[in-house]
């Protein structure tokens, strides 16, 4: 008798799973009825934002490479004009660099003060520095010096001192070079400018 009662328990626990089990399986299918629209919309979805990356670091990798290819070509012929429209159509910030990289050799100043607004980060920077300092303008070095994120800010500010020294404007200098920092790589330059130089 008692075993027949644990074969009638066990028995009832099987269909009790079996029927959790069916219920379970009810429900499921009708979550996946109700929502398959949505989850094939969303499994798309999710295909197209991962073939869509990697065509785009495709695209950005290929770039990069026939950026590089018309680099070598222009290092080796400089004035290979296709080449250069070229490089300007895949990459207008190197094509920024390319030209300022000449601009800065040959002092070509009508370039650089085009490139004095250029977007490319450090280009227009450089760029107005190599023109106060090419033009020998004391003004235009102030004006540059005088912007707090300018990269040669210390600089300009030395190289106008020198010329207000051969100018004869001694105090302006030792006042321009008061304004280094101790931190300054240019801060011993600036102590031997003040105490060697025209007093």
């Amino acid at each position: 008798m008692l075993s027949l009662k644990n074969d009638i328990n066990m028995v009832k626990e099987e269909l009790n799973s079996e029927e959790k089990f069916f219920e379970k399986a009810v429900m499921t299918e009708k979550f996946v009825k109700r929502y398959k629209n949505l989850m094939i919309g969303s499994l798309v979805v999710v295909v197209a934002v991962v073939a869509a990356n990697i065509a785009y670091d495709i695209n950005k990798q290929n770039n990069i490479e026939s950026a590089n290819q018309i680099l070598l070509t222009l290092s080796a012929n400089p004035d290979n004009t296709q080449a250069l429209k070229e490089l300007k159509d895949i990459s207008p910030r190197l094509y920024d660099v390319w030209l300022l990289s000449k601009a800065i050799v040959a002092k070509d100043m009508a370039t650089l003060k085009e490139l004095k607004s250029s977007k490319v980060m450090l280009v227009g920077d450089l760029s107005a520095y190599e023109l106060a300092q090419n033009s020998k303008d004391i003004d235009a070095l102030n004006d540059y010096a005088s912007k707090q994120n300018s990269i040669y800010r210390e600089l300009a500010q030395v190289q106008s001192a020198v010329m207000l020294m051969h100018e004869g404007k001694t105090d302006l200098a030792h006042q321009k070079l008061a304004t280094i920092s101790e931190q300054s790589s240019l801060y011993k330059v600036a102590q031997a400018l003040l105490h060697y130089g025209v007093k």
